[in-house]
């Protein structure tokens, strides 16, 4: 068999870094590829348990969330949703990449107000 034109060995391998938002420079699909492969790792790790379980969050091929974590590809615009649905580190990578540093911040203190709650739950049942 051949080698074909579009063989994934042929790809380039620039990028291989987690990008950090700048808004005078284009993120391009690699870069996006990386960021969301970087929060996937963070967030389920990269075991074959891990993509079982985003395989069921998304429906989607195994493959693909294979590609996912190892950063080749990215998600498409509906699983990339649905992955934000159940992922803080994949939200947050969205947030900052987009370029929204005041939303981030606001998720930031609304998850810490939560964790307070249940703090103070806690404290008020050992005092009783």
């Amino acid at each position: 068999m051949s080698s074909q034109k579009n063989d994934r060995k042929l790809r380039s391998q620039a990028g291989k870094y987690i990008p950090v938002f700048d808004a005078s420079s284009r993120l391009g699909a690699a870069g996006f590829a990386k960021a969301i492969a970087h929060a996937l790792r963070t967030e389920f790790g990269s075991s074959g348990s891990a993509v079982k379980h985003i395989v069921n969050l998304t429906s989607a091929n195994e493959r693909a969330v294979k590609n996912w974590l190892q950063g080749r590809n990215g998600p498409s615009g509906e699983s990339l949703i649905l992955l934000c649905r159940h992922s803080d580190q994949v939200l947050e990578t969205m947030l900052i990449l987009s370029g929204r540093p005041k939303h981030l911040a606001a998720k930031k203190i609304g998850d810490a107000k939560i964790k307070l709650r249940e703090i103070l739950i806690v404290l008020n049942e050992l005092e009783a």
